[in-house]
């Protein structure tokens, strides 16, 4: 009820004239003093070794959610005021640095001769990945708040109105263009797209999944992760949240009041599902997928059907990351710049690695023999795991 009435002024602004209206669930809950009590860490007995590998700095992400990319031996990063940086990924050595010319709200993405940033004003900026030096810029019809995604000869962009777009990674020429209809209320996430095997996966509100063919924009495939529930327009949210994860036979996704389902690749008939909201997004490994739900429970459930294998109630409310399958452990990053490593197999506490207070807001990303992650105050941080 509370949440309600804090949300019932922007439903009504929403309604009175705007087309869509984006909401961001961390909002709900209230501030330190009115919200839910985030847990205390546990006192870890007989923890893991993590040591850390390197650390850097990018810059502040303001209220963007950045991501570094990983690209053959190469570390890519971005910041709100417009900074790109190239960084060593063995030792984090700043290779170049240089300035978009304005503010960013979405990125990184990267192979190893393109780096892509996008605007809050819908622009796209695309850099030489040797040197930094502009390639191109292009425009598409809103704010870009996922990274953008270079895929051979094309460019893959996510817009915040449900377009994906493919620019020719040449010259950013519009090549084509899937377009969504876009509820009244919408959940405000930077929930990007994953290229894998000639398709673009990408989840959007109202709970759809949709493979789209890199090659031609046309739509292989739509599945239901969840329907929209409920009388009033806020309770029918449910928008798919983080990046689908894609296997050789499945791809899985999870949605905010709705459920987490995974679904045959080939034709988007379902496998599975389960009641579950999150506000972030899952990750998975040849046996689980993990997933912080929107009290910030994290849940192992059985890849191959769904049953669950175990939760973790310790870390409620701690805005916790997309998780990150490790191998022995999983990990997940907390907005008090923690990386919490939980046991595969038993959701048991195995470790904790601390960075600069800030918060981590990006799933953490997998290097080689450990992973990296970066905070709002805009630090690097590369973690060595067991």
């Amino acid at each position: 009820m509370n949440r309600m009435r804090r949300l019932l002024p922007l439903l009504a602004l929403a309604l009175a004239g705007c087309s869509s209206f984006s909401i961001n669930p961390f909002d709900w809950f209230g501030s330190a003093d009115t919200g839910p009590k985030m847990a205390d860490l546990p006192t870890l007995a007989n923890p893991i070794t993590v040591r850390s590998l390197w650390q850097a700095n990018v810059g502040v992400a303001g209220d963007a959610v950045f991501s570094p990319a990983v690209v053959a031996g190469g570390v890519f990063a971005a910041a709100r005021d417009g900074t790109v940086a190239r960084f060593d990924g063995a030792t984090g050595k700043q290779i170049w640095r240089v300035n978009a010319g304005q503010p960013l709200s979405g990125g990184v993405g990267a192979d190893g001769s393109l780096v892509t940033v996008g605007t809050a004003q819908g622009e796209v900026i695309a850099l030489e990945a040797g040197d930094g030096r502009l390639r191109w810029r292009a425009r598409v019809s809103s704010e870009v708040l996922a990274a953008p995604a270079p895929a051979g000869d094309l460019v893959v962009v996510r817009s915040a109105d449900s377009r994906l777009f493919a620019l020719d990674a040449r010259d950013g020429r519009r090549r084509w263009v899937y377009q969504r209809s876009t509820p009244t209320l919408s959940v405000r996430s930077a929930a990007g797209m994953v290229i894998a095997r000639g398709m673009v996966f990408a989840g959007f509100s109202g709970g759809k999944l949709v493979a789209v063919v890199l090659a031609n924009g046309g739509v292989r495939w739509e599945a239901t992760v969840s329907l929209p529930r409920g009388t009033t327009e806020l309770e029918r949210v449910t928008d798919v949240v983080g990046l689908p994860w894609v296997a050789e036979r499945e791809v899985c996704a999870v949605a905010y009041q709705g459920r987490v389902a995974c679904f045959d690749i080939s034709n988007g008939n379902i496998l599975w599902s389960r009641p579950l909201s999150s506000t972030t997004g899952l990750g998975a490994d040849s046996r689980y997928v993990f997933v912080a739900d929107e009290k910030d429970t994290v849940h192992a459930l059985d890849r191959s059907s769904g049953t669950s294998v175990w939760t973790q109630d310790r870390l409620s409310w701690r805005r916790l990351t997309a998780p990150l399958a490790l191998g022995r452990e999983m990990a997940v990053g907390d907005v008090q710049g923690y990386v919490h490593y939980l046991a595969r197999e038993s959701g048991s506490f195995a470790g904790r690695s601390a960075t600069d207070g800030s918060a981590i807001s990006a799933q953490p990303v997998r290097i080689e023999g450990g992973l990296l992650v970066q905070t709002r105050n805009g630090g690097l941080y590369a973690f060595a795991t067991p």
